[in-house]
């Protein structure tokens, strides 16, 4: 797992990168959903969690004015990208 921290004169970003076993398109349009677990998730590993991690971390950064992303491909690996506005900047978008 890679974690990079960048800014811009508006934006930090944090990016978590791994070289897992990646995401479809479908599971990445579905992540951020409240109780959705991947099959992966529920077939692997402990078998805990109820699916709600990634749904309350969008919502946070969403009501700080960010945002947060993820780009996937199966075998390869999966990147999540949060982004909020740095203190005192305005935003323009």
């Amino acid at each position: 797992m890679t974690i990079t921290a960048t800014s811009t004169n508006r934006w930090a970003r944090v990016q978590i990168i791994d070289q897992g076993i990646g995401m479809d398109a479908a599971t990445q349009r579905r992540i951020f959903q409240r109780f959705y677990r991947a099959d992966q998730a529920r077939t692997g590993g402990s078998g805990q969690g109820y699916g709600l991690g990634l749904a309350i971390a969008q919502q946070i950064i969403t009501e700080h004015g960010g945002k947060i992303t993820v780009d996937s491909t199966p075998g390869t690996g999966t990147t999540f990208t949060v982004a909020l506005r740095l203190a005192g900047r305005q935003s323009t978008q």
